[in-house]
């Protein structure tokens, strides 16, 4: 299989899994031993202005104050990640199609600073798959797959991501049934 980095994975109705029903998860990274994602379309209760208190960092960047932060997923909640479309930090993952994930604070500290990437968003935990899981996953129908595109990633609002995501294929996800066939 191909590498779905830099792509959207869009839950399908009938996902079970309450981590990911109707979710959007952005991949940055996939390899034959793994895959790495955030789910970008969970909003929590948490902003980057108590986050950034939480770090001692003022925020002097008014674009940034009250943006929610994401429920990136199950896997380590504690982390955070960074999403964002231009710099270099000290810890940046860069995907093939520009998407840059990053997880060190001298971003966070660049962006209280006003001096930091927008848009950005920010999220807490991640999704990740071992070997063959995310494969797997996807032939047992539980995921449709899309390029990832920034209008859907920052500009499209958190309710109508997914939708969004699955109209980048054509689909009207509201329309698929909750049951998939294999001829």
């Amino acid at each position: 299989m191909d590498s779905l980095t830099d792509h959207f994975l869009i839950a399908m109705p009938a996902m079970g899994d309450p981590n990911f029903n109707q979710t959007v998860t952005l991949i940055f990274e996939h390899d034959e031993s793994k895959a790495m994602g955030l789910v970008i379309n969970r909003p929590t209760e948490l902003t980057t202005r108590s986050v950034f208190g939480q770090l001692a960092l003022e925020i002097n960047d008014s674009r940034l104050g009250d943006q929610a932060v994401l429920q990136g997923g199950p896997v380590r909640p504690e982390w955070g990640f960074v999403l964002h479309l231009e710099g270099e930090y000290n810890s940046t993952i860069q995907t093939p199609a520009g998407i840059r994930v990053s997880t060190s604070q001298d971003i966070l500290a660049a962006m209280a600073a006003g001096e930091g990437p927008y848009p950005v968003a920010l999220a807490l935990g991640c999704a990740a798959w071992g070997a063959g899981q995310l494969e797997h996953e996807l032939v047992a129908n539980a995921w449709l797959s899309a390029p990832a595109t920034p209008e859907v990633l920052f500009e499209t609002p958190f309710e109508q991501r997914w939708s969004a995501a699955a109209g980048l294929l054509g689909v009207d996800i509201t329309q698929l049934s909750a049951y998939a066939g294999h001829a």
